[in-house]
């Protein structure tokens, strides 16, 4: 039976290798997106950028709060949460 299933599910092989290598490529770019320290990065280069007087409180406080919202929907996907 082995034999006979592995000759009428061959063709199906180039499908099974593309699904495969979609898969895996899913699922790094899903590491990439929820990986938390380019979050961090950039919320440290945001604060340089503030004490070096290149942006105004203001324009801080706003890019501070969508880098916060991200780290807030990194943690609740890493926790299983909608």
């Amino acid at each position: 039976m082995g034999l006979l299933t592995s000759l009428v599910t061959a063709p199906l092989a180039p499908v099974r290798a593309v699904m495969w290598v979609a898969q895996r490529i899913a699922d790094k770019a899903e590491a990439e997106y929820y990986d938390p320290a380019p979050v961090w990065a950039a919320l440290a280069e945001l604060d340089g950028r503030l004490r070096r007087g290149e942006i105004d409180p203001a324009d801080f406080d706003r890019a501070e709060e969508e880098l916060l919202d991200r780290l807030d929907e990194i943690a609740r996907f890493r926790q299983g949460l909608p």
